[in-house]
C-alpha cells in the first residue's frame, strides 16, 4: 500500500498551523486587552488564566515552521523571501510578548513598560500573521523555481484588511477566554469586549470573503462552481449557527459557548482558506507536489511525526485538564 506522503505532510502541518492559530490566539486575545483592563489587579488576573500554557502553545508554531522547512523546501525558500518583513515583525512581536510575560511579574517601578511590551507585542505579533496570510491568500510571484516578487508585495490593501481581521479575532478569542476562566468585574468587562469584538469579527470575517474570490479566478471557480460551490453554501451556514451560539452564550451567561463559538469560526474560516487553496501551497502556481522533498526524506520524518505530535497532544490535553475550571484571584504567576 502506498501512501500519498505529499499530501499527509500537508495535512500534519495545516494541523499544525491551526492548532496554534486557536491556542495561542487567545494568548495574544488577552495581551491586546491588557490596556482596557481597569487595573493591575484585573490585567494580573488576565495573565494568570494564560500562565500555565502560553508557553506550550507557542510548540505548533514550531512545529508548523520546521516542517515546513523540512518537508516542503520549495514552498519554504519561496514564501520566506516573500515574507520577510511580517515574520520578522511576528518573532519580533513574539519575543517582546514571551520577555513581558516573564518580567512583569517580577517588576515594580518598571511594570508598566513590560504592560505595553505585552501588548505591543501581542498586537504587532497578530498584525503581523494576518498581513502574512493576506499575502499568501493573494499569491506570491514564482518563476524558475524561485521567488520573482519585489520587496512591498505582502504590503497591499488586501493584506492590512486579513492583519486587522485576524487581530481582531484575536480579541475575541481573548475576550471569550476570559469570559470562561474568570468571575466578577473582570468577566462582566470581558463580556462587553466579547460583544464589540464578536460583530466586528464577523463583518471582518465577510468583508474578506467577499474580497478573497476576486484574487484569483481560481477562487472564484472552487467558491462558485459545481460541486465546490456546495461550499459556498455549507461554510456561510455554520458560520451563521457558530455567531447563533456566540450570541446566546454571552445572552445566558454561558460561559463556554461563545469561546467554543469563536473556536469553530476560526475553525471554519481556516477550512474555507484550506479550501480556495487546495492543491497548491503557495498559490497560485506551487502545488504541494512540487514543493515536496524526496519520498524517502518525507518517510523518515513521518516516523518522527508519529511520535512526537501524540506527545503535544496528550501533554497540552493534561495541562488544559489540569487548569481547568475558573482562575483563582488570590493565585499569582510565579
Amino acid at each position: 500500500m502506498e501512501f500519498d506522503l505529499p499530501f499527509i505532510w500537508a495535512g500534519l502541518i495545516a494541523f499544525a498551523v491551526i492548532a496554534y492559530v486557536v491556542l495561542d490566539g487567545f494568548d495574544l486575545g488577552v495581551g491586546i486587552l491588557f490596556p482596557f483592563l481597569k487595573d493591575d489587579k484585573e490585567r494580573d488576573l488576565a495573565m494568570n488564566s494564560v500562565a500555565p500554557v502560553w508557553d506550550g502553545n507557542e510548540t505548533w508554531l514550531v512545529l508548523g515552521g520546521g516542517g515546513l522547512f523540512a518537508v516542503f523546501p520549495l514552498a519554504y525558500a519561496t514564501i520566506l523571501p516573500a515574507l520577510y518583513a511580517p515574520i520578522i515583525a511576528m518573532l519580533l512581536g513574539l519575543i517582546f510578548r514571551g520577555v513581558s510575560f516573564e518580567f512583569r511579574a517580577r517588576a515594580d517601578d518598571s511594570q508598566f513598560l513590560w504592560d505595553f511590551g505585552f501588548f505591543g507585542g501581542s498586537l504587532v505579533a497578530a498584525l503581523a500573521q494576518g498581513i502574512a496570510l493576506g499575502a499568501l491568500v493573494q499569491g506570491i510571484a514564482v518563476e524558475n523555481r524561485a521567488y520573482a516578487g519585489g520587496w512591498w508585495d505582502w504590503l497591499t490593501p488586501f493584506s492590512l484588511l486579513t492583519g486587522v481581521a485576524l487581530a481582531v479575532g484575536y480579541t475575541l478569542l481573548g475576550a471569550t477566554w476570559l469570559v470562561m476562566k474568570t468571575e466578577g468585574a473582570l468577566a462582566h468587562r470581558a463580556r462587553s469586549f466579547s460583544w464589540i469584538a464578536g460583530i466586528a469579527t464577523f463583518m471582518l470575517i465577510g468583508a474578506v470573503s467577499l474580497w478573497t474570490p476576486f484574487l484569483n479566478p481560481a477562487y472564484l471557480a472552487r467558491w462558485f462552481a459545481w460541486p465546490t460551490a456546495i461550499f459556498s453554501v455549507v461554510v456561510p451556514a455554520l458560520l451563521l449557527g457558530c455567531a447563533v451560539i456566540f450570541y446566546i452564550g454571552l445572552r445566558d451567561f454561558r460561559d463556554r459557548l461563545p469561546f467554543l463559538a469563536a473556536l469553530g469560526t476560526f475553525l471554519l474560516c481556516y477550512a474555507g482558506i484550506g479550501i480556495s487553496f487546495y492543491p497548491y501551497i503557495v498559490p497560485p502556481s506551487v502545488t504541494i507536489w512540487q514543493a515536496a522533498g524526496p519520498d524517502e526524506s518525507l518517510s523518515f520524518l513521518l516516523v518522527g511525526a508519529v511520535i512526537l505530535v501524540p506527545m503535544i497532544l496528550a501533554y497540552t490535553g493534561y495541562a488544559y485538564w489540569i487548569f481547568r475550571g475558573k482562575v483563582d484571584p488570590d493565585e499569582g504567576y510565579h
